[in-house]
């Protein structure tokens, strides 16, 4: 399914349980970001194309949901084995179309795993409760139901994970699902769907499809659509949230996010300093967990900055599929425009670059942008503000932990933030006060297990329930309650 340099490979639709030519429709390029070379084409979906697939996955739903939920979860006890067998490939894969490096790449897929391994559990998550004689000679209990055709909406940032925050739950619980991918990073997913398919998932039950706006719209109105997941910008999820929600259709759209770092004068400045250089530019600063903004508290500013610049100033930057490489390439040619026009921004601005990453020169033609920290930015700055998607770091300096606070809760994101300080107190009290939905203490990147929700706030999330976890069971699914009496 993945094309080469050499070998440019037109890549389709996987419906109804078939994979789909590109029958003569325009495809787009698909590039490597390291180079800029076209590795593949991807054909977008019509509106006709969309609603075969939603019909497909209703076709297939009518059977599926009476499948028991402990042979439902058979196929995802097969595709985690092809998952670790295959992932590699996947990871390669993932590398070549993104551009991050193999260990990211690798990480990405181990957490992919671990979102089926949980899925598979389904049998005790769809469990209800029940109480015998809740009046005379009367006993209710609960059940959870498949809800119908669902639908994902995914970012090009993690073509292997965040897809698995969504369709394992939703067929697992008995639901059909339609997976859109970022057109940009086609061939993750592709590959993904070819191992379930070899995991013999029944016709129809999952289906993919590529595509832009024409798709995604196509999605949100359709009527046998009955919920949809969506995980990218925050424009884009209250678009998504709004558009699907008016259609009378269930909810949970991810949106940006603008994620604080706060160093206490108490912290291990080494380890700290690990952390921080992980988390804002880690997979080139391309997540929505992304630390972007360092807030200094107190004189821990001056040595915390001396010693972040030495180490991040030490980072190869390069092709990430080359070993020792600590950063990859920006996805595009055109987010990299958008980085660059953030940095020139925040110049003009008046912060004081201590990096500048438009300076960075590694002779190649890919996609590349060095890590860029700014100092003494003020609050009110857009790169202070606005999410950049980037690997720039804006540092602002505080007095004290109030203030921290302070800073922190004035986003208009709520994601996730972290603090990093040697004191139970100081954690305590910021993690109470602090409005966001994930709170690292002493860790870089705040993401939660499979086991927990992604549990986003404010601008970061629009709707109720939350991304995997338990969340994931109640969003795919319908509750009942019934009440019995025999005479």
């Amino acid at each position: 399914m993945i094309g080469t340099e050499s070998a440019i490979e037109t890549i389709s639709f996987y419906v109804n349980g078939k994979w789909e030519g590109a029958g003569g429709k325009p495809a787009m390029p698909v590039t490597n970001p390291a180079t800029g070379a076209v590795i593949a084409q991807v054909v977008y979906a019509s509106e006709n194309d969309v609603d075969r697939a939603v019909k497909a996955a209703h076709a297939a739903y009518l059977k599926w949901r009476d499948v028991p939920v402990v042979d439902r979860v058979q196929v995802l006890y097969r595709y985690k084995a092809l998952l670790e067998a295959h992932a590699n490939d996947l990871a390669a894969a993932l590398t070549s179309e993104n551009g991050k490096t193999a260990d990211d790449a690798r990480a990405e897929v181990r957490r992919s795993i671990q979102m089926v391994e949980v899925a598979c559990g389904m049998p005790s998550l769809m469990m209800g409760d029940s109480l015998n004689d809740v009046a005379s000679g009367i006993d209710s209990h609960t059940i959870r139901q498949p809800i119908g055709v669902c639908a994902g909406i995914t970012p090009f940032n993690f073509p292997a994970m965040v897809p698995m925050w969504m369709w394992p739950f939703a067929i697992a619980c008995g639901n059909t699902f339609i997976l859109k991918p970022s057109e940009k990073v086609p061939l993750t997913p592709t590959m993904a769907t070819s191992l379930l398919h070899d995991a013999g998932l029944p016709e129809g039950v999952f289906n993919l499809i590529h595509g832009d706006k024409v798709a995604v719209d196509a999605l949100l109105h359709h009527p046998l659509v009955r919920a949809v997941s969506f995980v990218g910008s925050t424009p884009i999820a209250k678009y998504i949230y709004t558009t699907a929600a008016a259609e009378g259709k269930r909810v949970q759209a991810l949106g940006g996010a603008k994620n604080h770092l706060v160093v206490m004068p108490d912290a291990d400045l080494p380890k700290t300093v690990d952390a921080i250089i992980g988390s804002a530019f880690g997979a080139a600063g391309e997540r929505c967990l992304a630390g972007s903004v360092l807030v200094a508290v107190g004189e821990v500013a001056d040595p915390l900055l001396k010693l972040l610049a030495e180490k991040v100033s030490a980072m190869k930057i390069g092709d990430g599929s080359e070993k020792g490489v600590d950063m990859g390439p920006l996805v595009t040619k055109e987010h990299k425009a958008k980085v660059q026009g953030y940095i020139e921004k925040g110049e003009a601005e008046g912060a004081k670059p201590i990096l500048d990453g438009r300076k960075l020169n590694n002779g190649s033609d890919g996609f590349f942008l060095g890590p860029t920290i700014f100092d003494n930015v003020k609050p009110d700055m857009a790169i202070a503000k606005e999410e950049i998607f980037g690997p720039v770091l804006s540092v602002i300096r505080v007095k004290n932990l109030d203030e921290a606070i302070a800073q922190v809760n004035s986003s208009k994101f709520g994601n996730a933030t972290s603090i990093f300080t040697g004191n139970g107190k100081s954690a305590r009290e910021y993690s109470a006060k602090v409005e966001a939905g994930m709170v690292g203490i002493n860790i870089g990147v705040a993401a939660p297990m499979a086991f927990f929700p992604f549990a986003g706030w404010k601008n970061s999330f629009f709707g109720d329930l939350h991304a995997h976890g338990k969340d994931a069971v109640m969003f795919y699914t319908e509750q009942k309650v019934l009440m019995t009496r025999w005479f």
